[in-house]
């Protein structure tokens, strides 16, 4: 059995340092949400479900109504994509 050893640092926040401008997550997101992570001078359509790409860190880069179209933004930045459960 591996010992029980206690980090002193927030992993979640070294995690997303170590992928800065490297990695990057693609995650479905609900028309209602989209306000709270992008500034979009439009109002949408409730209850749409889009695609949003977001920075290692959480910072939002796109967003579209296309998961496809997402990944190709993501390729056109030198992004790789990590898949989230």
């Amino acid at each position: 059995m591996l010992p029980n050893i206690e980090l002193e640092f927030d992993l979640a926040e070294e995690l997303a340092d170590m992928g800065a401008g490297e990695v990057a997550y693609i995650r479905k997101i609900r028309s209602e949400d989209v306000n709270k992570c992008f500034d979009l001078e439009q109002d949408l359509d409730p209850g749409q479900e889009l695609w949003a790409l977001f920075g290692a860190d959480g910072t939002p880069i796109f967003l579209s109504d296309d998961r496809t179209r997402a990944f190709f933004r993501a390729a056109e930045d030198d992004l790789s994509t990590a898949t989230l459960h």
